[in-house]
């Protein structure tokens, strides 16, 4: 008699995102239809409301256990933000989230920030579905390095 044995497989889980707004902007409009769209796209979502600092944003991601922090910023402050909070992730040992977001971010500081390790950065009138398709292309090759 063959024995047989159980196919492997592996736990699929929803992508968690936390989105967050750092700093004094208060306008969140796009941070909400960005975490609505996610959240419709199956992904569990964590929204942290206004007034955010880095370290706040890094607290939250960190207790929340998430894969992806999405920031939005519309105050200019993107050079300052995003790598603070990916300094704070990684003084914690959590390189492994992914730190990305929107705004409206000149195109030379979207690729300085990239060549930093943020990841891709969106601006105003993007589909959200673009910013779907990234992050689930981002969680699926994780996960194949992962495997």
């Amino acid at each position: 008699m063959a024995s047989h044995q159980p196919p492997t497989t592996r736990l699929i889980r929803p992508i968690r995102v936390l989105v967050a707004k750092p700093g004094l902007d208060g306008h969140d409009r796009g941070a909400k239809v960005v975490a609505a769209a996610l959240r419709d796209a199956g992904m569990e979502v964590v929204y942290t409301g206004l007034h955010q600092t880095p370290e706040m944003i890094a607290s939250a991601a960190i207790q929340e256990d998430v894969d992806v922090v999405g920031l939005s910023v519309l105050s200019g402050a993107h050079m300052t933000l995003f790598p603070r909070v990916r300094d704070l992730m990684r003084e914690q040992g959590r390189d492994d989230i992914l730190i990305t977001g929107g705004g409206i971010i000149p195109k030379e500081d979207m690729d300085e920030l990239r060549r930093q390790g943020i990841g891709k950065l969106f601006g105003p009138g993007t589909p959200t579905s673009e910013l779907v398709d990234y992050i689930r292309g981002w969680f699926a090759e994780r996960e194949r390095q992962e495997a």
